[in-house]
């Protein structure tokens, strides 16, 4: 049975008779014509293609309500996504006077050829909204990032610009005139719908059309029984991996089950001991979430991902597709990240590393879903480093992602974890590296010991990114990066 997709587009209600798997990017400009949302790389890179994706949130005392937008990547985003949310492109920001932020950038001059121009103005009305709904103490209904909304300064800094331009590219280099803009504007609303009207386009069940099904169950138990039924069926967590094979037409989606309004999947808790994740969660609420306890994981959280691909992306999604050059996973395995599987015959829990068993193989049943993510809170006399080795600082693929934690008493290594990135089929662990630390007193003898059990352990591949021989030699060297790290020698190094 075909269904249209309800939402709201640019503060109007919309109905799209659509295939669920249709990028947003090619329904809006093939569709209402808004042609303002440009496609630049069609791989979520480029951000030419941004939109803002609203949903609604309330107030502390859950009664007022506003709605919370963030921007979002529409070439890798499926229109199934959309439906019951609402959708602002640049031509919706103007209402009967210029946005703000597009006044700031024609009085600055901050355009040059200007095909950029959309998406940056954007991605800086979505940071100027977000400051906004900060300062009234907005958190998300059922989401697990209203607390750490509610924490964000308001004040918006030269830092919080630049973040949130990570994901658009200027190809003129015009970005002093850009920030310069970002600057004056601070916060400023969203003109849109009323939160209340978010009721009359509550998000269907199914939605079926061309030969495309949506499927987006609200419970784990209603996942797991679509799970059962259809185990070749995509399981879609933010799409920012999946969505660009579809942007490129090289796949189309028969059978799709979203996880994003599954209530358990988008829980985040907190023990005395620990944080879990569920495994629907984005990545942009784990990093307010995470700040606090693991400073330079939250760092490389900004850098694999954009504010587009982080308000998207899930922790699920990101453990899920195996790749072996994912940079989430040597983190969470270094922290001792455990993983919650779930099926309709119960739940089981193992160690992240012990997931991945080859290339793009896991543990993974036909019938099971990732339900949850846990890493235990700092102990006493914990330090944990994550790098990154890439071409450049923000959004790229790692060469080498290398992730170190080491407990210690009275100056001696009472335990160690270390996991490696890039450096194999899989995500890995390097015991012997650890067994190198356990018991020392961190000195350059054990640095040195660890880091040739480390060229001794990897076998990694070359390609463009980088040699096998450069790979080895950069690992190593991150482990005496870490030992000064801690010792309070950090330089800053932006990309190698």
């Amino acid at each position: 049975m075909s269904q249209t997709i309800r939402f709201f587009l640019n503060g109007q209600k919309q109905e799209a008779s659509v295939r669920p798997d249709t990028t947003v990017l090619d329904w809006l400009r093939s569709g209402p014509r808004l042609t303002g949302t440009k496609e630049g790389c069609a791989e979520g890179d480029c951000g030419a293609c941004s939109v803002l994706i609203g949903d609604p949130w309330f107030d502390d005392a859950h009664h007022e309500g506003a709605v919370h937008y963030q921007a979002a990547n529409s070439c890798i985003l499926a229109m199934g996504q959309i439906d019951g949310r609402a959708v602002v492109t640049v031509e919706g920001l103007k209402t009967e006077q210029l946005h703000p932020v597009q006044a700031a950038m024609a009085e600055n001059g901050s355009s040059q050829c200007g095909f950029c121009t959309p998406g940056i103005v954007i991605s800086l009305a979505g940071l100027a909204a977000q400051r906004s709904a900060a300062g009234a103490g907005l958190s998300a209904q059922g989401s697990a990032a209203g607390a750490g909304l509610a924490a964000r300064k308001t004040q918006v800094t030269d830092s919080d610009i630049h973040d949130a331009l990570a994901g658009n590219l200027c190809r003129c280099t015009g970005y002093r005139p850009i920030v310069e803009a970002a600057r004056k504007v601070g916060n400023a609303t969203i003109a849109g719908p009323h939160v209340a009207a978010f009721a009359k386009i509550e998000p269907r069940k199914t939605i079926s059309a061309a030969g495309s099904t949506f499927h987006q169950p609200q419970s784990l138990n209603d996942l797991l029984q679509l799970r059962k039924e259809m185990p070749d069926a995509i399981l879609l967590g933010g799409g920012t991996d999946l969505g660009v094979a579809l942007a490129d037409y090289h796949s189309d989606w028969s059978e799709v089950i979203s996880l994003a309004r599954v209530r358990e999947l988008r829980a985040m808790r907190e023990t005395e001991n620990h944080l879990s994740f569920g495994a629907a969660v984005t990545w942009e609420e784990i990093l307010a979430g995470i700040i606090e306890y693991y400073p330079s994981f939250a760092t490389l959280i900004r850098r694999f991902g954009s504010t587009q691909i982080r308000s998207m992306g899930t922790i699920g999604g990101n453990i899920g597709t195996a790749s072996p050059i994912g940079d989430g996973p040597p983190a969470l395995i270094a922290l001792g990240a455990e993983i919650e599987l779930a099926s309709l015959s119960g739940h089981r829990f193992l160690a992240l590393e012990d997931f991945f068993l080859d290339y793009r193989k896991t543990e993974l049943r036909a019938d099971e879903v990732i339900a949850s993510v846990s890493i235990p809170k700092p102990v006493e006399g914990q330090e944990f480093r994550v790098y990154k080795i890439s071409k450049r600082y923000d959004q790229d693929i790692s060469t080498v992602c290398a992730a170190f934690s080491i407990v210690r008493e009275e100056g001696q290594v009472r335990s160690a974890r270390i996991a490696f990135g890039g450096m194999a089929a899989t995500p890995q662990r390097a015991p012997k590296a650890e067994q190198a630390l356990v018991g020392s007193m961190f000195d350059q003898r054990a640095i040195e010991t660890c880091a040739s059990a480390i060229t001794a352990q990897f076998k990694p591949l070359s390609d463009w990114r980088g040699s096998a021989e450069y790979r080895l030699q950069v690992a190593a060297n991150l482990a005496e990066r870490f030992w000064r790290d801690v010792a309070g020698e950090t330089v800053e190094v932006m990309a190698l």
